[in-house]
């Protein structure tokens, strides 16, 4: 899947995987050393994360279910506990430093390749 910020047609993403499984949710990005065969991890159904157990720092865009901006946390780094975020619907975790300053919290995605 490919992900791009509507407003400037910025790809964050072109190869996104989804985890939409309650395993692949519960494991997320742990256990790994890097992004390695994909661009970031779209997190479906979840509003708030930890990244206990993620070796590397990552960038985190929650966003609606019409995937809006709720909330990003830039260079979120590990051990660290998000809070929640009642009006995101997933979240998707990218390498840090992928987020620039021109996105930004109301802003749209589109996810291309669905």
């Amino acid at each position: 899947m490919r992900i791009l910020h509507k407003k400037t047609n910025i790809v964050l993403g072109e190869d996104i995987a989804v985890a939409d499984s309650f395993f692949e949710r519960l494991k997320g990005l742990m256990f790994i050393k890097e992004m390695k065969g994909f661009d970031g991890l779209l997190i479906k159904n979840c509003n708030s994360i930890h990244n206990c157990f993620v070796r590397f720092p990552i960038d985190v865009i929650f966003v609606s279910n019409d995937l809006k901006v709720v909330k990003i946390l830039r260079n979120f780094k590990p051990w660290r506990f998000s809070w929640i975020y009642f009006g995101a619907s997933h979240a998707l975790e990218l390498p840090a430093g992928s987020v620039g300053e021109q996105v930004r919290e109301g802003d749209y995605l589109e996810a291309q390749g669905v």
